[in-house]
């Protein structure tokens, strides 16, 4: 949709910029045919001297419209390549913000998947230092209830030395995710500063559009 736009746009101007060439070649087309109808009016009353002194002057000023037309075309022109280039560059950056948009979602997506499997990691380990505590609890009971009963303590204790290995290894995955959310939430902090670095460009180059297409039609107008 906004590229039709912009290419509507730039037809736009291409026709004004072609009727203003058309209306400037009217303009002198029709003053250098009345200059030609004062030089033909004035042949039967001017002598030879004021009819070569007429043809002069008129040969300059026909000098002159050629020269102002051709300056006209050509001041268009390069108006016509700095619009085109700032077009270009607007559209070049608006595609680069809308890659570096995509990737700050999909930064903020895996942040927020990594936000909700830290919270169950945190989850899993209470659950486990509970069941810790629980365990801690009852082998103390145990153990003073019965100083016989060591294949029952040796059990618990074998499954409290196992559960403590498991929770010494959620322990190292729980700062692994720890990092790897910081590392993501830089990523995102980075792409999110590219964004606005890259607003702000759009922003600047589209108003040097503006402005080149305000200085095209001061052109137009003049």
């Amino acid at each position: 949709k906004n590229s039709y736009i912009e290419n509507r746009i730039r037809q736009n101007l291409r026709e004004k910029h072609a009727r203003h060439i058309a209306d400037l070649r009217a303009y002198y087309d029709s003053e250098i045919q009345s200059l030609k109808q004062q030089l033909e009016s004035s042949h039967g009353t001017a002598s030879s001297e004021e009819l070569k002194k007429i043809n002069q002057s008129l040969a300059d000023r026909c000098d002159q419209l050629d020269a102002a037309l051709n300056e006209a075309s050509a001041r268009i022109k390069a108006l016509e390549n700095k619009n085109n280039l700032l077009e270009k560059q607007v559209a070049d950056w608006r595609e680069r913000f809308y890659a570096v948009s995509n990737t700050s979602k999909v930064l903020q997506e895996r942040l927020e998947e990594t936000r909700t499997a830290h919270k169950e990691k945190d989850n899993t380990i209470s659950r486990l230092q509970s069941r810790l505590r629980e365990l801690q609890e009852a082998f103390e009971k145990a153990y003073k209830l019965s100083d016989n009963k060591n294949t029952r303590l040796q059990e618990e204790n074998k499954m409290f030395q196992n559960l403590l290995g498991e929770y010494e290894s959620l322990g190292k995955e729980h700062e692994r995710v720890k990092d790897t959310l910081n590392t993501t939430e830089n990523k995102l902090l980075d792409a999110n500063t590219e964004i606005s670095d890259l607003k702000r460009t759009i922003l600047k180059l589209e108003a040097q559009l503006k402005q080149v297409e305000h200085e095209n039609a001061l052109k137009l107008r003049h």
